[in-house]
């Protein structure tokens, strides 16, 4: 069974706990913070996967490093780490946010342009976008990259809309190459 798979059920029952307690929003908070631990961490998965630390010594850690944490963020953590799919744990994380953001409306993308976009910019793309994909919201997050020339290009999920100019020089250029075959 791919990971994937496995970390959206993870997510699934999770979902199913925040939706019953009411719990969803604070569930995003810290499976986003716990999310960002693990990422900017990479030793903390090493540690957690380490065939001679015992169960109950990473068990300890979970309760000290996250004692700030819900007791439904802590369990699925101990959870994980007992089924020896620590490796999961920002996945699952992303997909119960994922999901949580679908529930609300809501989305997340990348944005790329060759200079940093103003709050009045990413609003109107927001506005712009959001109609666009049936969304209610959509946090942009902008990515500055000089070799785009100009124009922007946005990533949403697994769609990208290319609008930039070194696009359509690539398009220019292979046209012109069809062209003289």
């Amino acid at each position: 069974m791919s990971e994937a798979v496995v970390a959206n059920r993870y997510a699934d029952a999770l979902f199913q706990l925040g939706t019953q307690k009411h719990t969803l929003d604070e569930l995003v908070e810290e499976f986003g913070v716990m999310k960002q631990v693990f990422e900017d961490n990479p030793r903390l998965q090493i540690f957690l996967e380490h065939p001679s630390v015992s169960n109950e010594k990473k068990q300890q850690f979970i309760d000290s490093v996250f004692s700030a944490a819900s007791k439904d963020v802590i369990h699925t953590l101990k959870l994980l780490v007992e089924r020896h799919r620590s490796d999961l744990i920002a996945a699952v994380a992303e997909s119960f946010i994922n999901k949580v953001d679908e529930l609300k409306g809501s989305a997340k993308a990348k944005v790329y342009s060759v200079r940093k976009l103003s709050d009045e910019e990413l609003k109107e793309l927001e506005t712009t976008i959001a109609g666009r994909f049936h969304k209610n919201t959509i946090q942009f997050e902008n990515i500055v990259d000089p070799s785009i020339l100009g124009g922007i290009k946005i990533r949403l999920g697994n769609t990208i809309l290319d609008g930039t100019i070194s696009s359509k020089l690539r398009r220019i250029e292979r046209n012109m190459r069809l062209a003289n075959n």
